[in-house]
């Protein structure tokens, strides 16, 4: 029985379009009988529709679906050749199946199932199944490739229609087309602008009310002035009234027109909108089916026992966010089973049970959706994280010790950082956790972490449903705007300068009774000196909330709030600090819209004063120079290839030029190490399988030099087993990659997350 209205739904398109194929494919077979391939299309066909039917329950549909295939298949194997008498009752016998289909779905949109929707065992569609399996099992094989003038399919074994309802009184209706997603992208990028074409219409009604409030003035103006001048004027001053008095009249009359049509516009526009955004709703099962069988394979391959547990799969978003989240939760799930779940005995051992546990999760928010990978594996591990966070400068010590255990954790998110000193295919985890991140700000959401240690770790990732159009709450810089979108907005408020206080060597204002640390825009953008008014007393303060944390942004005025269609920023500026994209005002001022995520990543590594700009090396993430022994510095462009294969060392070189990086190469191991005393380099990218010295040999001598102790050594080598692997491990290689799946992309990431 079609119970479920969504199977409902999809069973009326796909038979629709099964059956609509069929009567095409029928026609051409009329036609090329003999034609191989047409054979195989048309019998693909039946027997899609009826596996739809067998699955759904409905036994009848299924049981004439069953003897056209069974006719198809004997021609298809050689063992029937079709006969335009065959083809006849085939014909006819599609005629019964189309009726058929449209009794299970007439059946089940009125409530009437039990006609149709009874159990496969009913006892005629079981005895006709049966009785044309039997027919087609006695047919003989005929001696001759040719057809013969009668069918050797017995008539027992072909459907017979129902004649009482002729086709031709059915209503022709089609309910239902395929759309390309691109086209749906394209009609909703239309509707967006339509959006900003009404916020522009707004803003010339404005400046229309503006012309007419003047008009009012100046006619006001010209009654009050005095009896001799008017009778000075005489006729001309009264032409000049009649004259003012139209043209007033007219710039009313065309101020409510405006209004009304900009009226009917908005309305229109919303429908539009909301209609189009509706049909780009799909439900997160679409993606969440991909991963159990992702669990299942990876758990397997490392000798794991890991389960994944799906909920909310079917709340509905917008399929952009199913497309640009796919590959950020398959990474976290990838993670949580290459480095979260433990091995069954040491499972054992922690009081676990055996199998290990993912927990996929989508929890409906307003507006927004929670997405959550949930393990309960090793958890992240605080004390490995703060010494990564000392050793790469990005905190003192005190600073470290001051952090409660959540801002602790959010500094895996931070880019390249990771406590794993070993790089797998599925990467470690904190690797590549960044990519995550920038992943979920790009679609303007916000990533959290929690973990205990021992217990495991939860990502929740919070998400808009719809990610199209935004709102921007817009801010005044030395006379320009700036967009900051409202979902990342906690409040605004007007601060005087006595209301600034110094908390740790950094600006900050009481809000709720909490100190909440503030920074001038025009710092955080680096903007040039022109466009650094001075400070007024009462400035605009807008405190953004992104995840747990809070700053408040100092500027000039918010002058309002505009709903926008944002247009990513192309090349070369694909990826500029700050700012996020590009929008058109209803004004026609272009307007960068801000990333709230950077603008508080650069507020922490800016101790300002007021007016006092400082910035520290160890804020930065840098080290002095002074501080670090000479044969420790490294070049961060300059890479050390080890490659014995001319071809293949030409290939690696091209690929590492071409990611912006300067490649010194070498031929075998002894060669590598006498280039590594000739030069600074930021990492060593080397082959195994080399004369004089391999590269196993030459990574365990790199680690044996403590000048050496930091420098990334990433093996790329045609050794795939895991033993390979685990002994490049164990040699102290950061990264594996073996060549028969190497890819350029991964190379070059891995060098952008050690590094």
């Amino acid at each position: 029985m079609i119970e479920d209205q969504e199977m409902f739904q999809l069973f009326k398109v796909e038979s629709t379009e099964h059956l609509a194929r069929l009567d095409d494919g029928l026609l051409r077979l009329e036609k090329t009988p003999a034609d191989q391939s047409l054979l195989e299309e048309v019998f693909r066909e039946s027997h899609s529709l009826k596996g739809a039917a067998r699955m759904l329950g409905l036994a009848r549909v299924e049981a004439t679906a069953h003897g056209l295939e069974t006719i198809l298949n004997s021609a298809r194997k050689g063992e029937a050749p079709l006969t335009p008498e065959t083809i006849a009752h085939m014909n006819a016998g599609l005629d019964d199946l189309r009726q058929r289909v449209q009794e299970a779905l007439s059946n089940v949109a009125s409530g009437m199932r039990h006609a149709e929707c009874g159990v496969k065992s009913e006892a005629g569609a079981d005895e006709g199944m049966e009785g044309m399996k039997s027919a087609v099992s006695q047919t003989e094989i005929p001696h001759s490739p040719l057809p013969t003038p009668q069918s050797n399919i017995p008539q027992s074994a072909l459907p017979i229609p129902h004649s009482n309802t002729p086709q031709s009184a059915l209503p022709f209706r089609i309910e239902t087309v395929r759309v390309e997603t691109r086209k749906l992208d394209d009609l909703l990028t239309q509707v967006g602008e339509l959006s900003v074409v009404q916020g522009r219409v707004q803003h010339r009604l404005g400046l229309m009310e503006e012309l007419l409030a003047q008009w009012t003035t100046l006619e006001r103006d010209r009654r009050k002035r005095s009896p001799i001048t008017r009778l000075r004027h005489g006729a001309e001053a009264g032409e000049d009234g009649g004259a003012a008095l139209r043209f007033g009249g007219l710039l009313k009359q065309a101020r409510d027109t405006f209004f009304d049509d900009s009226a009917r516009l908005e309305s229109i526009g919303k429908l539009l909108e909301d209609q189009v955004r509706s049909i780009r709703l799909l439900p997160l099962s679409t993606v969440f089916a991909l991963f159990p069988r992702t669990v299942r394979d990876l758990a397997m391959e490392q000798g794991k026992e890991a389960e994944l547990v799906l909920e909310g799969g079917d709340i509905t978003v917008d399929k952009r966010i199913l497309e640009e989240m796919k590959d950020p939760l398959m990474h976290l799930i990838r993670n949580a089973i290459d480095h979260g779940i433990e091995s069954p005995a040491e499972r054992e051992q922690l009081g676990k049970p055996r199998h290990g546990m993912v927990r996929l999760r989508a929890v409906r928010d307003n507006a927004y959706v929670r997405l959550e990978v949930q393990d309960d594996g090793r958890g992240l591990d605080p004390a490995a994280i703060r010494q990564e966070a000392k050793k790469r400068g990005l905190h003192d010590e005190a600073a470290l010790a001051a952090m409660t255990a959540a801002q602790v954790q959010q500094l895996v998110l931070m880019p390249g950082f990771s406590t794993s000193t070993y790089v797998t295919e599925l990467s470690g985890r904190g690797v590549g956790l960044d990519v995550v991140r920038v992943n979920v700000e790009h679609m303007k959401g916000s990533i959290r972490l929690e973990s205990a240690t021992g217990q495991g770790l939860t990502v929740q990732l919070r998400l808009p449903l719809s990610v199209t159009a935004t709102r921007l709450l817009l801010a005044s810089v030395g006379g320009r705007l700036y967009g900051l979108p409202v979902e990342f907005v906690h409040t605004s408020r007007r601060v005087r300068e006595a209301d600034v206080f110094t908390l740790e060597g950094r600006c900050a204002v009481m809000l709720d009774g909490q100190p909440v640390i503030i920074a001038r825009l025009t710092d955080l953008l680096e903007l040039p000196g022109e466009e650094r008014p001075a400070t007024p007393d009462i400035m605009a303060c807008i405190v953004l909330q992104v995840g747990d944390e809070r700053l408040g942004l100092l500027a000039d005025d918010l002058p309002a709030e505009e709903e926008v269609i944002p247009k990513p920023l192309g090349a070369p500026l694909t990826r500029v600090r700050n700012v996020s994209a590009l929008a058109m005002l209803g004004s026609g001022e272009i307007c960068p819209v801000l990333n709230p995520a950077d603008l508080l990543r650069t507020s922490r590594m800016r101790n300002s004063e007021f007016g006092v700009r400082s910035v520290s090396n160890a804020e930065l993430g840098l080290r002095s120079a002074d501080s670090i022994p000479h044969s420790a510095i490294r070049n961060p462009t300059s890479i050390l290839l080890v490659e014995d294969s001319a071809l293949i060392r030409a290939m690696e070189k091209r690929i590492l030029e071409d990611g912006g990086y300067e490649v010194v190469t070498a031929v075998d191991g002894v060669d590598g190490l006498n280039s590594l005393d000739s030069r600074p380099f930021a990492a060593v990218v080397s082959d195994i399988m080399m004369p004089n010295m391999d590269g196993l040999a030459l990574t365990a001598r790199i680690r044996a030099e403590p000048r050496y102790q930091d420098m990334p050594v990433i093996l790329v080598t045609s050794l795939a087993s895991d033993e390979d692997k685990r002994r490049g491990l164990d040699a102290g290689a950061n990264a594996y990659i073996p060549k028969p799946s190497f890819d350029q992309r991964i190379l070059l990431d891995t060098l952008k997350r050690l590094i």
